[in-house]
């Protein structure tokens, strides 16, 4: 019999962390949910979740004054934060139900803009989602829209945290 050092080592599988993901959801995909995105994935990295971001544009057609991948002002407020954004090249994705039936969690940015599009093109869905109040650069500057986002996220990556914690 051969010495128990000769013997095959037996490996335990590697045990990956199941990540869930939330889908931040906008019209052009461009500022406000690309934004939420990076600053989600960078907090939750930093607190040790198991959840990613995403981000989908309703109507990308609609982003027709839209330059570039991203935002300048996403840019810039991303830059203020010290988070380096992770998609900066991507060029705006429209959203399809695939996305959605992959989400974990589903949040639009802005209820009275993003439920009728969600009625329009994802019929039997915009009930399922968690809107947020968070105006357009027409509506809202861009450093009160961002700001407002950048709460909104400590909210969620804190109820998540308490979640997350709870069910180990």
């Amino acid at each position: 019999m051969a010495a128990y050092r000769d013997m095959p080592t037996i490996y335990k599988p590697r045990t990956h962390k199941i990540l869930q993901t939330v889908i931040f959801l906008c019209t052009g995909y461009y500022y406000r949910s690309r934004f939420a995105e990076e600053v989600f994935n960078y907090r939750a990295a930093r607190d040790g979740l198991s959840w990613v971001a995403q981000s989908r544009a309703l109507a990308i057609e609609r982003g027709t004054n839209n330059v570039g991948a991203l935002s300048p002002f996403t840019l810039e407020a991303l830059q203020e934060r010290c988070v380096v954004a992770q998609s900066e090249h991507r060029l705006p994705q429209q959203c399809s139900i695939i996305d959605l039936q992959t989400a974990n969690h589903i949040i639009a940015l802005n209820e009275v803009e993003h439920r009728t599009l969600m009625l329009e093109r994802f019929p039997h869905w915009e009930d399922r989602i968690e809107y947020w109040t968070v105006g357009d650069i027409d509506v809202l500057l861009p450093q009160v829209a961002l700001s407002a986002i950048d709460s909104q996220i400590d909210a969620l990556v804190g109820r998540l945290a308490t979640a997350q914690s709870a069910a180990r």
